[in-house]
């Protein structure tokens, strides 16, 4: 079955979820499954949540413990092979290039509250879907711009994180 077709609404109906809650969250993480075997093992969902047949993929948020980084949690991931792929949502601060020089290189802490400071950062929400089979879309969301029709959806946005979620696929 092509799951990739369906990646742009499931992305979007993803970060929509999250975005409903607001900013400041920790990182958030979907299973992608396939919709006919969630309905086969548990046919009354349709109703109970709303899930459309006609959906190739359906995402399920997965629990996880908010204390890990986000490498350490991707790196004890690994998935049945009914997951079709995963969503990963997180946010971060951005900063132009110019912004370098006035951070310190040697304090983690310190760069992080440089980061948070600093009168030209820009939050974005950052949302990557990767398939099993490696193909990927990204969603971005600026804080300033934070409407459902200025998040920017194209695959390949974010290429190190989307090949950390491929990782959790990795046998």
């Amino acid at each position: 079955m092509d799951f990739a077709s369906n990646l742009e609404p499931l992305i979007r109906e993803v970060e929509d979820h999250v975005a409903s809650a607001g900013w400041d969250q920790p990182v958030r993480l979907f299973a992608l499954v396939p919709t006919a075997n969630l309905l086969d093992a548990n046919p009354e969902l349709a109703n109970e949540l709303g899930i459309s047949p006609e959906m190739p993929l359906t995402s399920v948020e997965q629990e996880i413990e908010d204390t890990l980084e986000l490498d350490e949690l991707l790196a004890t991931i690994a998935w049945p092979e009914d997951v079709a792929g995963a969503i990963v949502v997180l946010e971060r601060i951005v900063l132009p290039p110019s912004a370098e020089s006035d951070l310190p290189s040697n304090d983690d802490s310190a760069l992080v509250q440089a980061a948070s400071d600093h009168p030209e950062r820009r939050d974005v929400r950052i949302v990557s879907a990767v398939l099993r089979s490696g193909q990927n879309l990204n969603a971005l969301r600026y804080r300033t711009h934070d409407s459902a029709d200025a998040v920017a959806v194209a695959p390949n946005l974010v290429s190190r994180l989307n090949d950390a979620v491929a990782s959790t696929f990795a046998d």
